[in-house]
C-alpha cells in the first residue's frame, strides 16, 4: 500500500504544470479598469496583497496594468489597503 503512495507521487512529479494563460489576452477579455472592484480583487489576497504573476498567469504588460488600477482604486478608497488581522484568541483581559 505505501508502494503504490509512492508511485502516485513520483507520477506527478514528472508531469509538467499545466500552463497558465492571461485572461486579459482574450479578444472578449474585459478591460482593467480601476473602478471594477470585483475584477480587482480576484488578483488580490485576501489581506490585500497584489497577487503575482506566477499565480495568476497574465502576461508582464496586463499584470502591470492590473497592479497599477489596484494602486489607483487604493488611492480612491474603492479597496482597501489592508484588511485588520483577526486573530482566534477574542477579546481576552490581560493578565497581571
Amino acid at each position: 500500500m505505501a508502494d503504490r503512495r509512492n508511485n502516485n507521487n513520483n507520477n506527478n512529479n514528472n508531469r509538467q504544470p499545466r500552463r497558465k494563460y492571461c485572461q486579459f489576452c482574450k479578444d472578449d477579455a474585459p478591460k482593467i479598469d480601476y473602478k471594477d472592484v470585483n475584477l480587482l480583487r480576484r488578483y488580490m489576497t485576501d489581506r490585500g496583497k497584489i497577487k503575482p504573476r506566477r499565480v495568476t498567469g497574465t502576461c508582464t504588460q496586463h499584470q502591470h496594468d492590473l497592479a497599477n488600477a489596484i494602486k489607483r482604486a487604493r488611492e480612491m478608497a474603492l479597496v482597501p489597503y489592508t484588511v485588520p488581522v483577526v486573530n482566534g484568541r477574542g477579546d481576552r483581559k490581560r493578565r497581571s
